[in-house]
């Protein structure tokens, strides 16, 4: 496996770690419709939270949300819709980002609710 898919394995991991302990129920991680995958779909005070997580081992070349593009955004909200009407879902949804930066010296995450919205 290449170093980066290690390292954004390594950030899912200390997002479902910080979700956990945030009180976030995991419904699902990686879930794929078509091309799209969601990184972490969890639900939280009846709000079902699409979680994209970002990790980055420097913000050198930006912060890691930053990479979170228009196109990203659109399989986003394919796969959400897929998701409910597959499940018959009646919920409030809400789209996060988890931009982390971690490497050897530092790991600092950031937790951005409603990063974008949806219509």
């Amino acid at each position: 496996m290449a170093s980066h898919n290690d390292l954004g394995k390594k950030g899912e991991a200390i997002a479902l770690d910080y979700l956990l302990k945030k009180g976030y129920k995991i419904l699902e991680t990686n879930w794929q419709f078509g091309h799209a995958e969601i990184d972490i779909l969890a639900i939280k005070n009846q709000i079902l939270t699409v979680i994209e997580v970002k990790t980055r081992t420097t913000d050198k070349y930006g912060q890691p949300e930053s990479f979170v593009n228009t196109k990203k955004v659109k399989q986003l909200i394919k796969a959400v819709n897929h998701y409910v009407e597959l499940y018959d879902l009646s919920v409030e949804i809400r789209f996060d980002i988890i931009a982390i930066i971690k490497n050897q010296y530092t790991e600092s995450l950031t937790h951005i609710e409603d990063a974008f919205y949806w219509y």
